[in-house]
């Protein structure tokens, strides 16, 4: 929990807020956001800006501070700061396996069970391991099924291209308890100039899917290689009935698997057989043992380590399954919803930043753009949404508020750092100087955290642009933190 200091600090400064207000703040922006705004084509009116010290609140800039804007995946900011202070930045989830019969002689009488509880980092290596920890039971022969619990979670099912179209992206990925992989496949392709041939190599292969080993090379610039392959990813069978550019070199593609439903069991499966394993039922859907512990559990990494992965790689999928976790956490032996989740974050960033949140399902639905009262309403986790809004104000005393909470560091460390790594690699602002969650859909962009100024200064720094020329409004950003990070008087 947030220790009592920050409760005071923020009470103090929510008290010098109402004494002193806004007024002490500039309520215009920087001539070069301007300029940078201009040339995008984008209002002044269609930017939310607030700059404040991280220290005392003290703001320095506030533009359209109330207004309820779409965030785009600053809402990972939200997701991420509650997983720490609810769960800490040690917690790990679990995932727990049983062998479900005696074992002689390494033959399994029953079956191997095991539950997701909704860990986002079972990649390929993990999910080898975990396996492999079976083997070291003892375990080489199995007679009975392989038996997959997902029941912690209770999504409902839906089209993976509702939100854009682009369902073969793993992004899309819909979140599951047990979500082994981010049920993708990297198909990489390897050119070979004497064969003629691109080889493709798929991992992981799974169980009953079939993949084209190698497509014909072709002369020309590499281009829209994707597109150039003719790809048909069908349930079972992958085929690339086109040609790859040889000036490709060596490329790869990761794309979410048409069976999503049925990824996990072919997974491990392949995996299984694989590593010499026999299985003499089937891999499928059940229910794990309720009366008796496991055999074994497998931790995931530290929380902290996996807050880095969704904020410098604004990873979705991973979001997601973390916000599923925080209902799950909440109410445990109770599955969780969407729905559950979308109310415990709402109830956490309100009493975080004093002001109620619109509850989901509400009349009215959710907040409009230029809404008043700081709206807030959150659909997801990863801000992979068109509906979800919150004002830049809401989101800066939030980032206010950490940094005076016991997991500031983890927070802040798990930010993109200008010019240096994760999604804010190739930004112009000075490189090192700015800790900054970046956000961006159709129509959206912005950035969120923390920078050091010339002066020594820690500044809190929001500013989110919802108009259809957001993309190229992208230099106004980067201008708002070289004005910040030099401690730039407005004249």
């Amino acid at each position: 929990m947030w220790c009592a200091r920050v409760v005071l600090a923020s009470a103090l400064w929510c008290a010098a807020a109402t004494a002193t207000g806004p007024a002490n703040a500039a309520q215009r922006l920087p001539p070069e956001v301007q300029a940078a705004l201009q040339r995008a084509r984008v209002p002044a009116t269609a930017i939310s800006v607030v700059v404040q010290d991280a220290a005392n609140g003290h703001p320095t800039l506030q533009w359209r501070p109330h207004e309820a804007v779409n965030p785009a995946s600053l809402s990972k900011l939200l997701t991420t700061a509650a997983a720490l202070d609810r769960l800490g930045p040690a917690w790990r989830w679990r995932t727990p396996v049983w062998l479900g019969g005696p074992l002689r002689d390494g033959v399994l009488e029953g079956p191997l069970v095991i539950k997701g509880s909704g860990d986002p980092t079972l990649v390929l290596e993990r999910v080898w391991l975990l396996l492999r920890r079976v083997q070291a039971l003892g375990v080489r022969e199995i007679r009975g099924d392989i038996v997959l619990d997902a029941s912690a979670f209770d999504v409902p099912d839906s089209d993976a291209g509702e939100f854009d179209g682009e369902a073969l992206r793993p992004y899309n990925v819909r979140p599951a308890a047990l979500l082994l992989n981010f049920r993708s496949v990297i198909y990489t392709f390897v050119p070979d100039a004497d064969a003629g041939v691109a080889r493709v190599i798929a991992e992981p292969r799974l169980a009953g899917t079939e993949v084209d080993r190698s497509v014909p090379l072709a002369a020309g610039p590499c281009g829209d290689w994707r597109t150039t392959l003719k790809a048909s990813f069908e349930p079972g069978r992958t085929r690339f009935a086109g040609a790859y550019p040889r000036a490709c070199g060596e490329l790869a593609w990761p794309v979410a698997d048409p069976q999503p439903a049925t990824y996990d069991a072919r997974l491990i499966e392949a995996l299984w057989r694989g590593m010499g394993g026999q299985l003499h039922g089937s891999v499928r859907a059940g229910a794990a043992p309720a009366d008796r512990p496991p055999n074994f559990e497998v931790p995931s990494p530290p929380l902290a380590e996996v807050v880095r992965d969704i904020n410098k790689f604004s990873n979705n999928m991973m979001a997601q399954q973390l916000f599923l976790t925080l209902a799950l956490q909440e109410a445990p032996g109770r599955a969780a919803t969407p729905e559950a989740a979308r109310q415990a974050l709402t109830r956490w960033v309100a009493s975080r930043t004093g002001e109620p949140g619109r509850p989901p399902g509400t009349a009215g639905g959710p907040a409009a753009p230029g809404d008043a009262a700081d709206a807030l309403f959150i659909d997801n986790g990863s801000g992979l949404s068109r509906t979800t809004r919150i004002s830049a104000q809401r989101l800066a005393r939030l980032l206010q508020q950490a940094y005076d909470s016991p997991v500031m560091s983890e927070l802040m460390s798990s930010l993109p750092v200008s010019g240096l790594d994760g999604t804010l690699r190739r930004s112009r602002a000075t490189p090192g100087r700015a800790h900054l969650k970046t956000g961006s859909l159709r129509d959206v962009a912005g950035v969120a955290g923390y920078v050091l100024s010339n002066s020594g200064r820690r500044v809190v720094l929001v500013a989110i642009i919802n108009h259809p020329q957001a993309a190229a409004a992208q230099p106004a950003l980067d201008a708002l933190v070289q004005w910040v990070l030099h401690d730039t008087p407005l004249r």
